[in-house]
């Protein structure tokens, strides 16, 4: 078990989840034939194993840390709609459970060493693929509702973790969610992953695949504001807003909406992963958004 999954587990209340883990895996095994084998060791948010198939297709079993707000739910209707077009194909599934089983993918394009400027190309094709309207009857969260519950998580998380970023970064961080509340539109919502990184890009032959979708209905400039809270030193060592504005270029969308949802998903980001103890990357982040929060404007 990875640590950080363990860790996950235990601040969401999830424990019980932890002790029973090896009996649901002997159990998915025996009902969707499958035999499974190592854990991949740098999961976060979930077990996830290699496995093969009875007829012996690679695949991967995902059981996600059962914790509130449906994200199994949300995350296996991503990849319905998306049907193995922008992310991984869904092969089986008992959202019960909180159980996944998806095609094997190839590397993480954080395993590939490639230059910042061409990762962010590579994620912002992905992302786009994801991109499409939502049917009626899929109930995912809205980008307002997500900025709201962001509000109130960014604001208790900080409390609880002794104010591990400055009081002035959180008021930031609140400010531009409120606007993206604000700016909330229906008629420009679309599906969006959610969680656009390059531990989440997988190599599927000449291409990549994402992985671990969140799933909202939401403009699209959601997942490039989470390309702003990532790789946070190369950030702050020019012009933050530098990013946003290539971004904005690169897809043809609002480059301020594209700042704003990455100053919320920076300290919120942060927030998690001081919880859960992924260091450096929480002090990066967090200080990343403090030294922003220092220039704050309300845009690129």
């Amino acid at each position: 078990m990875p640590p950080a999954v363990a860790a996950k587990a235990r601040v969401a209340g999830s424990g019980g989840w932890l002790t029973g883990l090896p009996g649901l895996v002997a159990e998915l095994s025996r009902e969707w034939g499958v035999t499974v084998g190592r854990a991949f060791p740098d999961a976060t948010e979930a077990f996830v194993a290699e496995a093969v198939t009875a007829d012996g297709t690679p695949a991967v079993l995902k059981l996600l840390v059962p914790r509130a707000g449906g994200h199994a739910g949300h995350e296996i209707a991503v990849l319905r709609l998306t049907a193995g077009s922008g992310c991984a194909t869904l092969l089986r599934h008992d959202e019960a459970r909180h159980a996944l089983l998806l095609e094997r993918l190839g590397p993480s394009l954080a395993d590939l060493g490639l230059p910042l400027e061409r990762r962010l190309e590579i994620l912002c094709d992905a992302a786009a693929r994801v991109w499409r309207p939502v049917p009626a009857p899929v109930a995912l969260p809205t980008g307002a509702a997500k900025a709201e519950w962001l509000i109130g998580f960014i604001e208790r998380r900080w409390a609880d973790l002794g104010r591990p970023c400055a009081a002035a970064t959180v008021r930031h961080a609140v400010r531009a969610a409120e606007r993206r509340i604000a700016a909330h539109g229906d008629d420009r919502s679309v599906l969006v992953h959610g969680d656009v990184h390059q531990w989440n890009a997988l190599r599927a032959g000449d291409g990549f695949k994402l992985v671990d979708p969140d799933g909202l209905r939401a403009e699209p400039e959601y997942d490039l504001g989470v390309l702003m809270r990532e790789d946070p030193v190369e950030l702050v060592a020019g012009d933050p807003r530098d990013r946003a504005r290539w971004l904005a270029r690169r897809t043809g969308l609002d480059a301020t909406a594209i700042w704003e949802w990455g100053v919320v998903e920076r300290v919120s980001t942060g927030l998690v992963l001081a919880a859960i103890d992924v260091q450096p990357l929480a002090r990066q982040m967090l200080g990343a958004a403090d030294a922003i929060s220092r220039d704050a404007t309300s845009g690129p």
